[in-house]
């Protein structure tokens, strides 16, 4: 229930025009993000480094619906792509199609996407494609697949928590893709997605077992994105029934959520990388975030406290 009502919260027009000003919110947030900026987000990938872990940068916002907004996203990831080149920085990026213009249109969106995995290409980046809702599932693996065929250094996401991601999975590994598994994040029907925790976790350890395979055979880069620790440690398990070492298997962690964890794998041999988001548009991903995990509801709670 806590967490539906978490989920209703980030997409209440109220709630984020009202609850994001309050001050105790936004001390709350920067546990998730160093910052509305890219120089503090890429500050952060400076810090990181010193401990062997690698970042992700993303700027924050959705549902772009003015082509000039798509543009002003398309020229702020390019600039972000230079500015970590010219530093020679390990970090990618991660982009959503709703940001750059699908509402739009799909040459709207295209168009800003090739621009993007130009630049990245000239400064030796990798760029992920975010998921979004379900509505978007379809678009954005054909938005995905297009880009695939004339740039390798890119990803998509996909989330365990739907019921057609087995499938989306197999029809992708033909064109040997690389794969950020989630569990998800948005407010989903049961028609579409799993309601239960268990059978989310479920599934994305069958997904996971199916990448480690194609791992193992040279078809696929593959992301593990989560914080849950039993998961964590049934895929490094699986792993080391296949006879992979821990650099073979990446994981993927929000900024300022299992630091411990993080340390502790990058210093096993694993492949690191942390999420760092950044940006004004905060408070519909940050509900998301609390969402996931409503634990971390008790640290935004201690912060009202502690005013």
């Amino acid at each position: 229930m806590l967490r539906k009502l978490l989920l209703w919260g980030s997409e209440n027009d109220f709630f984020s025009d009202h609850v994001a000003r309050l001050g105790f919110v936004r001390r709350a947030v920067r546990r998730f993000m160093p910052g509305e900026t890219s120089a503090e987000a890429i500050e952060e990938v400076v810090r990181l480094s010193v401990s062997r872990i690698r970042s992700v940068l993303a700027l924050l916002g959705e549902n772009v619906t003015e082509a000039d907004e798509a543009d002003d996203v398309t020229r702020h990831y390019e600039a972000v792509l230079k500015e970590i080149g010219a530093r020679d920085l390990d970090a990618e990026i991660s982009v959503k199609p709703t940001q750059l213009g699908i509402d739009i249109g799909e040459d709207v969106v295209a168009a800003n996407l090739e621009r993007i995995l130009s630049t990245a290409k000239e400064h030796g980046h990798f760029v992920w494609i975010d998921m979004e809702g379900s509505d978007y599932v379809d678009r954005t693996l054909d938005l995905y697949r297009a880009a695939r065929s004339r740039h390798t250094d890119t990803g998509v996401c996909l989330q365990a928590y739907l019921y057609r991601t087995a499938e989306d999975l197999a029809a992708l590994l033909p064109i040997n893709p690389s794969v950020r598994l989630v569990k998800g994040a948005y407010a989903e029907s049961t028609k579409v997605a799993f309601p239960r925790k268990r059978d989310v976790d479920q599934n994305y350890l069958q997904l996971a077992q199916t990448l480690l395979d194609e791992i193992g055979s040279g078809g696929v880069r593959a992301a593990f994105a989560t914080h849950d620790g039993a998961l964590i440690r049934r895929i490094q398990e699986e792993a080391a029934q296949r006879g992979m070492t821990p650099g073979d298997v990446e994981f993927q962690m929000l900024y300022g959520i299992g630091t411990t964890s993080q340390e502790k794998l990058a210093a096993q041999g694993h492949e690191v990388r942390v999420h760092i988001s950044y940006g004004i548009a905060w408070f519909p991903w940050y509900m998301r975030r609390l969402a996931e995990r409503p634990a971390n509801l008790w640290f935004v709670m201690r912060k009202m406290i502690s005013r």
